[in-house]
């Protein structure tokens, strides 16, 4: 069964002429793919990204996540769903400044109210995974672009969620910092059958995806399985 299923999923932003950002997207993912979603800019990439992850409703059509519609819930089931359910990993980082990177990674298990013994247990096994197990008390100002990505991806693994959706998450790291962090995601797909999702421009987050989705003019053009 697919753990992420569109169908005919449509995205328009109404203005003086509407956009359609998406046009009639069925798309199935299975656990453990390690996926590249890619296009021109302007193609729907990042629009997709978003409706699956339920930070953004679609205008038609169905999202169905480990079997649950998540066009039919209300926004705060979407948001309660996203807490417990999906992983975010975004270009920016979007890192809280005041908090370190222990404290960040910890944030979302703390508003899911796992004890304290748990958090802090899983932020220690997450922060070693990345490779950051003796940078957990510095905070984002104080690390490289590398490191914080590295940390986000860690905060999107914390609450344990069905899928990481990461939206061009190599775009400001040098290539090092990009070869790093594909091998952390990439290990952590193939060890623990985390399920990796990726918008990109990045030809490197390409040649690493065992499957490519390509769009144009919010439809699927190719959809392409690596052997």
């Amino acid at each position: 069964m697919a753990i992420i299923e569109t169908r005919k999923v449509h995205k328009t932003y109404k203005g003086a002429v509407p956009v359609h950002a998406v046009r009639g997207v069925d798309l199935q993912i299975e656990a453990g793919e390690f996926t590249a979603i890619v296009g021109p800019s302007g193609s729907g990439k990042t629009t997709l990204l978003n409706i699956i992850g339920g930070l953004d409703p679609a205008s038609k059509g169905q999202v169905i996540v480990d079997g649950t519609d998540i066009t039919n819930i209300s926004a705060n089931e979407r948001i309660d769903f996203r807490l417990h359910n999906i992983g975010f990993v975004f270009q920016a980082y979007n890192l809280i400044p005041v908090l370190t990177a222990k404290e960040n990674v910890e944030f979302v298990m703390l508003l899911q109210k796992r004890d304290k013994a748990e958090r802090e247990a899983r932020t220690e096994e997450l922060l070693t995974a990345v490779g950051l197990g003796d940078l957990g008390d510095k905070r984002p100002n104080k690390m490289s672009g590398g490191q914080q990505q590295r940390v986000a991806v860690a905060r999107a693994l914390a609450p344990k969620p069905k899928f990481i959706l990461a939206d061009e998450p190599t775009a400001n790291l040098d290539s090092l910092s990009t070869t790093n962090l594909l091998d952390i995601m990439d290990e952590l797909n193939m060890k623990e059958n985390v399920t990796f999702i990726f918008s990109t421009h990045d030809q490197r987050v390409i040649d690493r995806a065992r499957r490519v989705i390509t769009l144009e003019d919010g439809m699927i053009v190719s959809d392409v399985r690596k052997e």
